[in-house]
């Protein structure tokens, strides 16, 4: 007996529907259930079975925020604590207070990370739900924050397990997310406060890089990995170095693609008045190395009460445009002091101008820029950083900013340690040489020029030779060497009265041709405490030439770009550089100046580099058409085989994904043909067959699945008695023969058959099905031949009419 389902009942059996649980209801019934407004509201009215205070499912809001900001993604994750499990969900978002019946009641959008395990409900497609049926104990979608003046959002889950259905209106499977007050809508979350703190402070930034291919081995770039160098400065809240949720400007894209610090520390001196201290570090190459062997990069640098953030970046090299860095982290505290360390862990972020997802992607501008964000283990399937379980990312570096003197009259009402209250700190002796035992160098050369003509502070550098490394493992130190120095007539307390900028870079000569002048500047960042006027220069001019002999057949030369890198690892190679012709001669000659030069350049000697290989080549195609296969990628072994041993990979291997391939329809073999539907006269008789597969993904289409074809058995006569006496004689004789095939005797030769079953349903309702019927052998004589006693099955057409 089949029992009328209550009202709520089919709110269970809504949230059923995908899992296809065997419940007893009508297909009448269910096309009510589906047409029906107000589906997802029954979804969330809906009460089945549930325990008060159980605990072993919960929907969590990634870094569980008490407050979403309108328009951004968050991860949500819906899970069971084992041993527990689910068979299916439904997960949807409502604005607080409102029933769902509505389409402006929903709040956000959802927002599929894994088609396999999760998909849009079919009858309430703002709902997320199971794409199979099967057990699991996580499922993850991205939740997209509704717009401003939406208010509070409550999400909510169903669970269903066997035919079970957990619902809760409060607890483990709710979570009730309040739109974040617009005062504190900031990159950081928090803002950025006046400073009361008083005299100056002197900071020394050091960075440690993480990134390498123990921590991070995907696909880890082991020829060319390097951190660019530190670009940054210490500035006031009126300026923004870069900023999470902004746009990247040329300087920052510099440094994102090219790791080129000379745009970005320009755009920085531009802002004079709102800078204090340009902040400057050396590139580490190659981007890891253990601490003992080599110092972390590190610059000093200064704030004040208006300039008292500090920002920096450097480039993950090679990469797209990764980078890492700190935007406009606050150095004053709350008490009128000043913060005496800093320890960040940073993970690289994305600076939205090129779309590569790769260490080594070739170069895409993202057009139009996107804005910068920080990278996530979803991005793509491809990344570096990619976790099908949306875990967090390894971070790549840490930096540690600590305090190291302070200057003038402080005011904080926190006392300090007395002996960091000096005027500054001498320049650190140097340790000892710490040089491994397995790094031969050559004598050190003799100091250079110091970079400084003037009693602003310089650097002086020298240089030494790598000659040998006799153990590859252990990596050798730097070949060069600064120190800080000023020229020879000044002293530290002549240069300490007027303290100057760095100098900007030069200006292009006066002229294009012949003999020119080009000019730099400097400014003044701090002028002498007793107000006397700064004497120090803040404008240089030199002479320049270009292109020296200017006459009608001279050619007129853009200046000589950077050397390339040298063509060889080690040993003795070759270097270019190259200048293009700006204008041709005007007497319409051939213009005779080169435009490359080429130099010897020398590397570490060969013999303690073993292994030389080439760079990867590009990835092959995909060994696919559609679907998922492979791709390759080679690299060449360079180094002679009397070098040593090398035992790299030279080919490595990645699955890649097409479009899905297309499936053609399938069918069944046709049926046999049916009997005449006439007992005489003209009739047909018709054959079906059944589809097995649909088709997909642009698949060929199923063909005809039912024939037709005329039969013809005798003329109808004319007298209708006699005609319905051969019609009962004809049904009177097909019962006596289907009587005798269901006795139990023996129906062929060896075998004793059960009787025939009942004819199965027809498979369709109308247009042409077919029934089916089976006898099976019930005892086989020893006599017997396999071939000739064995199960026996019928076919015969039904529901012949035209739908």
């Amino acid at each position: 007996m089949r029992l009328s389902p209550a009202p709520w009942s089919l709110a269970l059996l809504a949230l059923a529907l995908p899992l296809s649980v065997a419940l007893a209801f009508s297909d009448e019934t269910l096309d009510k259930v589906a047409k029906s407004e107000g589906y997802c509201s029954r979804i969330l009215r809906a009460q089945g079975t549930r325990r008060e205070g159980y605990t072993e499912f919960s929907l969590r809001v990634e870094g569980d925020p008490e407050f979403y900001k309108p328009g951004s993604s968050y991860r949500v994750t819906l899970s069971a604590a084992p041993p527990s499990y689910f068979r299916g969900f439904t997960l949807i978002a409502l604005k607080e207070n409102r029933e769902g019946d509505k389409e402006e009641d929903h709040a956000g959008t959802f927002q599929i990370i894994d088609e396999e395990e999760t998909q849009f409900m079919s009858n309430c497609p703002v709902a997320v739900t199971e794409s199979t049926p099967r057990r699991r104990t996580r499922i993850q979608v991205f939740w997209i924050a509704p717009p401003a003046g939406t208010g509070c959002v409550i999400l909510k889950a169903s669970i269903v397990q066997k035919r079970i259905i957990y619902f809760q209106d409060e607890g483990s499977l709710t979570k009730k997310l309040c739109e974040q007050d617009p005062t504190f809508d900031g990159v950081t979350d928090k803002p950025i406060l006046d400073c009361c703190a008083c005299g100056t402070a002197k900071y020394r930034l050091t960075f440690y890089g993480n990134w390498s291919e123990k921590t991070h081995p995907k696909d880890y770039p082991r020829r060319a990995n390097h951190w660019s160098a530190i670009i940054g400065g210490s500035h006031s809240k009126n300026y923004v170095l870069w900023e999470y949720g902004g746009y990247a400007s040329e300087g920052v894209k510099q440094v994102a693609e090219l790791g080129s610090p000379v745009k970005m520390e320009e755009e920085i001196r531009q802002q004079s008045d709102e800078v204090l201290t340009v902040i400057k570090a050396k590139a580490q190459w190659p981007a890891w190395q253990p601490l003992n062997v080599r110092a972390a990069p590190s610059a000093e640098f200064s704030v004040d009460r208006t300039r008292h953030l500090m920002s920096f970046l450097t480039m993950m090299g090679p990469s797209p445009d990764w980078n890492v860095g700190l935007s406009a982290e606050d150095l004053c505290t709350k008490e009128c002091g000043w913060v005496q360390k800093v320890v960040q862990d940073l993970i690289p972020w994305d600076a939205g101008t090129d779309s590569g997802v790769t260490y080594e992607s070739p170069n895409k501008p993202t057009i139009p820029q996107e804005k910068i964000r920080p990278l996530t283990s979803l991005d793509h399937p491809q990344s570096p950083f990619y976790d099908p379980e949306g875990g967090s990312i390894t971070q790549v570096a840490r930096v540690v900013i600590e305090r190291i003197a302070r200057k003038g009259e402080q005011c904080n009402i926190v006392p300090d340690n007395v002996d960091d209250i000096v005027a500054d700190l001498a320049p650190e002796e140097k340790d000892e040489d710490d040089t491994p035992e397995t790094c031969i160098y050559s004598n050190w050369s003799p100091w250079s020029a110091c970079s400084s003509s003037t009693c602003d502070k310089g650097k002086r550098m020298r240089q030494r030779m790598l000659k040998a490394q006799l153990d590859l493992s252990v990596p050798c130190p730097d070949t060069q060497d600064f120190q800080p120095c000023m020229d020879p007539g000044c002293s530290d307390e002549d240069g300490s009265t007027c303290t100057m900028s760095e100098w900007i870079i030069w200006s292009p000569c006066s002229i294009s041709c012949g003999m020119g002048m080009r000019s730099r500047e400097r400014y003044v960042k701090q002028f002498p405490e007793d107000g006397s006027v700064c004497t120090l220069p803040t404008e240089e001019t030199e002479k320049c030439t270009v292109n020296e002999e200017c006459s009608p057949s001279s050619c007129l030369m853009t200046e000589w770009g950077e050397w390339d890198e040298c063509s060889a690892t080690c040993g003795m190679g070759m270097k270019k550089r190259h200048r293009m012709i700006k204008m041709s001669p005007a007497d319409g000659s051939m213009c005779k100046a080169e435009t490359s030069q080429v130099e010897k350049c020398m590397m570490p000697e060969c013999h303690t580099i073993p292994c030389l290989l080439s760079p990867w080549s590009e990835w092959s195609d995909c060994s696919v058409t559609c679907g998922k296969g492979m791709r390759t990628r080679q690299r060449m072994l360079k180094s002679l085989a009397e070098l040593g041993d090398c035992n790299e990979e030279l080919e490595q291997a990645e699955k890649c994904m097409l479009p899905e391939c297309p499936i053609d329809c399938e069918l069944s073999e046709w049926s046999q043909w049916s009997e005449c539907n006439k007992s005489c006269g003209k009739g047909h008789m018709i054959r079906t067959r059944v589809i097995h597969m649909e088709p997909q993904f642009g698949g060929a289409p199923c063909p005809e699945t039912v024939q037709r074809k005329k039969c013809r058995i005798r003329k109808c006569l004319r007298n209708p008695s006699v005609q319905k006496l051969r019609w009962r004689e004809a049904r009177e004789s097909r019962r006596s023969e289907q009587l005798r095939e269901e006795s139990d005797g023996e129906q062929f030769p060896g075998c004793k058959m059960r009787p025939w079953t009942t004819w199965s349903e027809c498979t369709k309702l109308c247009g042409g099905g077919i029934q089916e019927r089976y006898m099976t052998v019930k005892k086989r004589f020893k006599s017997s031949q396999f071939t000739s006693c064995k199960d026996k099955k019928e076919i015969r057409a039904c529901n012949v009419h035209s739908c």
